[in-house]
């Protein structure tokens, strides 16, 4: 038996995810390389004000790490931040994990993964695992003379701490999940925010800024076993969820009905038609709120819906001729959304780069496999159900699947594995067909998009994520084993 080197990339949640599985699974030589200086993922990076989980704690965790005791519904940043760090604690994760630690390069030669990081340091691996997330690179919108403006400007994923927002002039660019939570946080603080709404956004009012009963606590911590079963029904509700945007139906109308009806927590109708978004809810990643609808209709603030020209040293000129002076801009214009692994210099066997593989848009064989790339998996990467399926449940599923590779290769029956061009193909063509009838495909502009058109997300339920990262069918991937050449043969 041979002892597997393994090598993941990312300490979010599904890079945790991973070590937790390996350890589980007895396999040891692992490192866990995050270029950050904690571990969390997205909550690390992210820390401006306002930022909370929009599904609800009790839910999000993983099925291995139990915590009930969250202080509310939906849980903030700090609270989740500390969660990821019980879980390198509680499965002693951290003799694995190296902070500061970015990988630039990596590249498969003679049958091993050949890493470099930022600081020069190199590691050879068996397997290399990419946890690197979906929403990480800022995206920073291309305004004319934005670099211009004499205060400050900063991206809510890269929030400056030292940021005091009391009594300033404010804007806010965007308008989805993150520029609703900031309106929220700061529209009690600040002395006037302007919001620059480049579309409006359908948002479903939620009790997002409510504790969590100290009732459901105390019955929690003294019956596991009944919080474990909460547990596991939700997520087999949260089925209804994914069966609504992938189904048209009874179901997604009922939704939609209530997103519509939540618009009239706006009493000015004037400014409630200027926020009623003209594509169907559900079509973008789908906002909650507690506040925000109480936030846009204060005196403070004023929704800017003309479109922005440009930006000088003092404020904002948008398209109508109007100077709006501002002491602060905000930018919650998201993610590069699909760079996944990238910038880093990744390249596979017989040379081949991941922009020569991608040239056509990021694609891969069940989220996780990419054809040219041996022993090397991405955790919720192309095609991963970030807008259906509960998280933290695909993540581990995906890691599930990665073990069980790793696994064989520790039992000698292969040495590497790669999933084949046809079937990646078969797959994506199979997941544009399941597109179609999406409510992600009903004629709205999101960051589910790619570049060729398609949507970057899982079309199929839970049942079909789990038939492919099951067993795998042998003539989806060519194996080399230790003794003779490659084959289809399926692993033990």
């Amino acid at each position: 038996m041979a002892e597997p080197r393994v090598l993941v990339i990312g300490a979010g949640m599904s890079g945790l995810a991973m070590g937790a599985k390996l350890k589980a699974a007895g396999i040891d030589d692992f490192t866990i390389l995050e270029k950050g200086s904690d571990v969390g993922g997205v909550w690390f990076w992210n820390r401006y004000p306002g930022l909370a989980c929009d599904v609800p704690s009790l839910l999000y965790r993983y099925s291995f790490q139990n915590k009930t005791d969250w202080p509310n519904i939906f849980s903030a940043r700090d609270d989740i931040l500390a969660y990821h760090r019980d879980v390198a604690d509680d499965h002693d994760l951290w003799p694995h994990i190296r902070l500061d630690s970015e990988v630039v390069a990596a590249k498969f030669v003679d049958n091993a993964w050949h890493v470099e990081s930022a600081a020069g340091e190199k590691f050879t691996a068996d397997f290399l695992i990419a946890a690197t997330g979906v929403l990480h690179h800022p995206n920073r919108p291309d305004i004319p003379g934005l670099d211009d403006f004499a205060g400050p400007v900063v991206h809510t994923a890269r929030w400056d701490r030292d940021l005091d927002a009391t009594d300033k002039r404010v804007a806010i660019i965007g308008g989805g999940s993150t520029g609703v939570q900031i309106t929220g946080a700061l529209q009690p603080i600040v002395h006037k925010l302007s919001l620059f709404q480049r579309s409006p956004q359908w948002v479903l009012w939620a009790p997002t800024t409510l504790p969590q009963p100290k009732f459901m606590t105390r019955l929690f911590r003294r019956r596991p076993s009944l919080a474990q079963a909460s547990f596991r029904a939700s997520v087999r509700a949260s089925a209804l969820f994914t069966d609504l945007t992938i189904h048209p139906g009874i179901k997604r109308r009922a939704v939609q009905a209530y997103a519509r009806l939540c618009l009239y927590l706006i009493r000015d109708r004037n400014l409630r038609e200027r926020l009623r978004p003209d594509y169907q809810p559900l079509c973008k990643r789908q906002v909650l709120s507690g506040n925000y609808f109480r936030a846009v209709q204060q005196s403070n603030v004023e929704v800017v819906t003309e479109r922005i020209d440009h930006v000088d040293a003092t404020g904002i000129v948008t398209a109508d001729g109007n100077h709006h002076d501002l002491d602060v801009v905000v930018l919650a214009t998201g993610f590069q959304a699909h760079n996944y692994m990238r910038p880093m210099e990744l390249t596979g066997r017989d040379g081949i780069t991941i922009d020569e593989a991608w040239k056509s848009g990021p694609h891969a064989f069940a989220m996780t496999s990419i054809p040219g790339f041996p022993n090397f998996f991405t955790i919720l990467g192309p095609n991963s159900p970030v807008g259906s399926i509960h998280l933290q449940t695909a993540a581990e599923l995906t890691c599930d699947h990665i073990v069980r590779w790793i696994s064989a290769f520790a039992r000698g029956e292969m040495m590497t594995v790669e999933v084949s061009e046809t079937a990646t193909s078969r797959f994506n063509t199979d997941v544009v067909d399941a597109l179609q009838p999406t409510v992600w495909n009903t004629g709205c502009e999101s960051w589910y998009f790619k570049d060729d058109g398609t949507v970057d997300l899982w079309p199929f339920d839970l049942a079909t994520l789990k038939q492919y990262l099951g067993q795998p069918l042998s003539s989806d991937y060519t194996i080399t084993h230790p003794e003779r050449g490659s084959d289809g043969d399926q692993m033990g």
